[in-house]
């Protein structure tokens, strides 16, 4: 860490703890980039030393967590935002303008996949894949949160969940890194169904997958009552675009698909993990309102919290919370 920040600043520290980094190095903001399991334990530690934070996704283990995240920053009049940064890129800007303007009617419904075989066949992974399959992590909030903000920010929130999953294969190989060769064993859910009913009337529906091999399905696609727009490839190319078909009820019929459409320039100028920090930075100077507020978060977090319960149970559960 020394070396690489000597790079770039020589006025920069670096710490092996929290704790004096909060007291020494005196931070206006802390970016939390640590394992899932510590997001809420290290945000609560930096916001109660008076230190504005932008957390990775998810916001906390629980809602408990994540309530007490959101009323410290508010007591204190600090900064919690938290990723991803879906809502806050030119893409999704440009989606929500379509939406609210209704030009191609309502948006009624919402489809998304994520569905890969996970990090353990990442052969340029560098650590321990390990928990990615088991409980806390697993394809949902590793990859499918991505979907749920995007689409919860472009139809608001989730009134009922309800949800499926499996184990599709109890063991897997690790194809690169320290671990390459080694067995791990699949602790939760790799195949994962999500059905959603907004309280606005709409509904979605997720599938987050670590037990495929691959999939050409898009990502993500939005069902208006006159058009569908759907985006193949992958989410996290911030130049990929979208496909277009527009409903004709008329006598001419002119239903057909328009591939290549996007935001009208300039591009989008980063990619969307550091479009969040970013954003973040923007906030903190009042160049910008927040977009990826800790509340959102929290009902995002509520969602799959929900669709694990259902999991468990077989029933379908309210959510406790909105944004």
């Amino acid at each position: 860490a020394i070396r690489a920040i000597k790079t770039w600043s020589s006025g920069a520290a670096a710490f092996t703890a929290l704790e004096p980094m909060l007291k020494e190095a005196g931070p206006d903001a802390v970016i939390n980039l640590t394992p899932a399991p510590m997001h809420a334990t290290i945000s609560q530690a930096c916001l109660e030393a008076g230190v504005n934070v932008y957390s990775e996704k998810p916001i906390a283990a629980s809602l408990v967590e994540a309530d007490r995240l959101i009323q410290t920053a508010m007591d204190r009049g600090l900064l919690l935002l938290c990723a991803p940064a879906t809502a806050a890129t030119r893409r999704f800007g440009w989606l929500a303008e379509i939406v609210a303007s209704q030009r191609f009617g309502p948006l009624t419904l919402a489809v998304a996949h994520h569905a890969d075989p996970g990090p353990a066949a990442w052969r340029e992974y560098t650590g321990d894949p390990t928990p990615f399959y088991g409980p806390g992590i697993g394809p949902v909030f590793d990859h499918g949160i991505y979907r749920l903000h995007g689409m919860t920010a472009l139809m608001g929130p989730v009134r009922r969940v309800q949800a499926m999953g499996a184990i599709s294969r109890r063991e897997r190989v690790v194809r690169g890194g320290p671990l390459t060769g080694s067995t791990l064993e699949v602790t939760a859910p790799d195949h994962v169904l999500i059905n959603l009913e907004f309280a606005s009337g709409g509904l979605g529906q997720l599938l987050a997958s670590f037990g495929t091999a691959s999939t050409l399905a898009p990502w993500l696609e939005l069902h208006f009552t006159g058009a569908t727009i759907s985006f193949p490839g992958d989410q996290y190319d911030k130049d990929a675009l979208a496909s277009l078909y527009v409903d004709d009820e008329s006598s001419v019929g002119l239903e057909g698909w328009v591939h290549g459409i996007g935001p009208p320039p300039p591009p989008e100028p980063r990619p969307v993990v550091e479009t969040g920090v970013a954003h973040f930075v923007a906030c903190l100077r009042g160049d910008a309102t927040p977009l990826l507020t800790a509340a959102h978060a929290r009902h995002v977090l509520d969602i799959v919290l929900k669709a694990y319960d259902s999991i468990r149970d077989g029933r379908t559960h309210d959510t406790e919370t909105t944004f």
